[in-house]
C-alpha cells in the first residue's frame, strides 16, 4: 500500500475501511509529515496536533462500534479565514491576531458531522486579498514544485499543503480565483461551486456577493464528495440556496460524448504564455478525443472584467473590513480617545494590499463617484452575467485556462498591483456571474510547473463540470503526479 499521506480521500476511506489502518494511524502519518516538510512550505498557521488526534480516535471509535460518517476519521485542513470552534482565526492577518473562534462555519460543521478530522489553520494572503500569499502577514508559502515560486493565492496554503502530501484535502475560499489559480499552480483539483451553494455562514467576509467555499484534494471524486457534503441551504445564510446537495459522485461517471464544450475567443487572444496555451489546447483536443464537441463562443465583456471586479469587491471589503477595529476583538493598539485607537489600530494591523484595497473600495463609494464607478460595474456586472447566459444555451461546459502562465517567482510581481490583479484575468468572471468553476491539472510547463485547466459550468450544473473534469483526468496521467519535495524529502508517513 502506498504510504498513508500519498494517499487520496477515497483511498483513505477505503484503507480505513478495510481497517488496514486506523484514524489515527493516518493522523499521526500526516502529523509528521508536516513535520518533515512544513519548514520549507509554510503551508500550516496552526496545528491543533492533541486535539486532532482526540478526535481521530474519537472517529476509530465511532468505526467500531459501527457507526457511519462518509469522512469519518479522514484529516483535513482549513483555510484561516473559516472559523473553527476553539481554533484560532486571523486571515493571516495582524489585526486578529489572538482571536480564537467561539462557532464553527456552517461548511466546517457539516464535514465534522460525517466524522471529518480538522487539523488545523492554512496560511493564506491577508483577508483573501492577494494571488500569490506573499501577502500574508505571518510568512510566505512555497510552491512545492519550485520552492522559489508562489503557490498561488489566497488559498496558497490549502493549495500547498495537498500537494505537498501534509493533508488528504483542505478547505479554501474563492472570491474572485483564489482557488482555482492556486490549485492551477500547484496542480491539485480545486472547486469553486456555484454562488448559493455551499453556505457562506462563519467564512469572513471579504466581498459578500463573490465569496464562496471550495475544496481543494488530489483527485476530482475527492471534490466531488467534498461538494456534496457541504452543499445546501442554510438558514444561518440567506444568501445560501435550498434544496438537496447535488450528486455529483452518481453523474459524473457518464462521460462527455455529445456534450458541447465552448471556448470563449477571448480567452485565447494573446497575453497567454506559449507553454500554458499548447497544454489547455491539447486538453481540448483530449476532450474532443472523448466524444466532446469544442464550438467556438463569444463573452463580448470580459475586457471589462478585471476592472468590474475591483471596483464591486474593494467596494464591499471597505464595508466588510470596517468591522475590525480593535473595539470588540483581535489586536488593539491603545490610544488617547476612540478616534486615535481605531487609526492606530487599523494602521498597525493591516498590510498595504488590504489598505491598498480598502482606500480604493471607499473611494469608488463615496459621494459623487458611487454613480460613476460602482453603479457602473455593477451594470458591467449583469452583462457579463448575460454573456455567460447566452454562452450556456449552445454547451453544457466552457474549457479556459485557469491562468495566463505557470507559477510566477517571488518578488516579480510585488511591485506592480495591476500586473498581480492580471493574474486572475481568466477566473474573476466566474464569481461576477455566479457560476461554478474547477481546476484540474492538464500538463507541465517546462516539464516542471503545473498547469490547470479551469472547467465552468452553469450556475448550479456542477454535475456538468465534473463530468467533464472527471473523463478527462482518467483519461490522463497527471492525476498522482507529485513535486520532487514529496518524493525525496523527509517521508516519515506510514
Amino acid at each position: 500500500m502506498a504510504e498513508l499521506t500519498q494517499l487520496t480521500l477515497h483511498e483513505t476511506l477505503d484503507a480505513l475501511a478495510r481497517g488496514t489502518c486506523s484514524s489515527e494511524d493516518v493522523t499521526r502519518a500526516y502529523l509528521d509529515r508536516i513535520a518533515a516538510v512544513d519548514d520549507r512550505i509554510g503551508a500550516f498557521l496552526h496545528l491543533d496536533r492533541d486535539q486532532a488526534l482526540a478526535d481521530a480516535r474519537a472517529a476509530d471509535a465511532r468505526r467500531k462500534a459501527g457507526q457511519g460518517g462518509r469522512l469519518l476519521g479522514v484529516p483535513l485542513a482549513m483555510k484561516d479565514v473559516l472559523n473553527v470552534k476553539g481554533h484560532p482565526c486571523t486571515c493571516g492577518s495582524q489585526i486578529l491576531k489572538g482571536y480564537v473562534a467561539p462557532y464553527d462555519a456552517t461548511a466546517v460543521a457539516r464535514l465534522r458531522a460525517e466524522g471529518a478530522v480538522i487539523m488545523g489553520r492554512l496560511n493564506m494572503d491577508e483577508f483573501a486579498m492577494g494571488s500569490s500569499n506573499e501577502n500574508s502577514s505571518y510568512h510566505p508559502v512555497r510552491n512545492p514544485y519550485d520552492l522559489g515560486r508562489v503557490p498561488g493565492g489566497s488559498s496558497g496554503g490549502s493549495a500547498a499543503a495537498v500537494a505537498a502530501d501534509e493533508i488528504t484535502a483542505s478547505l479554501g475560499s474563492d472570491t474572485g480565483g483564489s482557488i482555482r489559480q492556486p490549485a492551477s499552480f500547484c496542480g491539485v483539483v480545486g472547486v469553486k461551486p456555484s454562488y448559493g451553494r455551499v453556505s457562506r455562514y462563519g467564512l469572513t467576509a471579504f466581498a459578500s456577493s463573490l465569496d464562496q467555499i471550495g475544496p481543494f484534494t488530489k483527485e476530482v471524486a475527492d471534490a466531488a464528495l467534498l461538494t456534496e457534503v457541504m452543499s445546501g441551504g442554510d438558514p444561518l445564510d440567506s444568501t445560501s440556496v435550498p434544496g438537496p446537495a447535488p450528486e455529483l459522485l452518481a453523474t459524473m461517471k457518464q462521460g462527455i460524448r455529445g456534450f458541447r464544450i465552448g471556448l470563449p475567443k477571448e480567452y485565447f487572444q494573446g497575453g497567454m504564455d506559449a507553454a500554458t496555451e499548447a497544454l489547455v489546447r491539447a486538453a481540448v483536443k483530449q476532450l474532443e478525443a472523448l466524444g466532446a464537441e469544442p464550438v467556438e463562443i463569444s463573452l463580448p465583456h470580459t475586457e471589462y472584467a478585471i476592472a468590474t471586479y475591483y471596483i464591486i469587491a474593494t467596494a464591499e471589503a471597505s464595508a466588510n473590513l470596517a468591522r475590525f477595529d480593535g473595539v470588540r476583538y483581535g489586536n488593539r493598539i491603545a490610544g488617547v480617545d476612540p478616534i486615535d485607537m481605531y487609526e492606530k489600530t487599523r494602521s498597525a494591523g493591516f498590510g498595504n494590499e488590504v489598505k491598498r484595497r480598502i482606500i480604493l473600495g471607499t473611494y469608488v463609494l463615496s459621494s459623487g463617484y458611487y454613480d460613476a464607478y460602482y453603479k457602473k460595474a455593477q451594470k458591467v456586472r449583469a452583462l457579463i452575467r448575460r454573456d455567460f447566459d447566452e454562452a450556456f444555451k449552445t454547451c453544457q461546459a466552457i474549457v479556459t485556462p485557469a491562468t495566463p502562465s505557470a507559477a510566477f517567482g517571488f518578488g516579480e510581481k510585488t511591485g506592480d498591483p495591476l500586473q498581480m490583479y492580471l493574474s486572475d484575468i481568466f477566473t474573476v468572471t466566474t464569481n461576477l456571474a455566479g457560476i461554478c468553476g474547477m481546476s484540474v491539472p492538464c500538463g507541465f510547463a517546462g516539464g516542471t510547473l503545473p498547469v490547470g485547466l479551469q472547467i465552468l459550468g452553469p450556475a448550479f450544473r456542477e454535475d456538468n463540470m465534473f463530468r467533464v473534469a472527471h473523463a478527462y483526468e482518467q483519461a490522463t496521467a497527471w492525476r498522482g503526479k507529485r513535486p520532487p519535495l514529496a518524493v525525496d524529502a523527509g517521508r516519515t508517513g506510514a
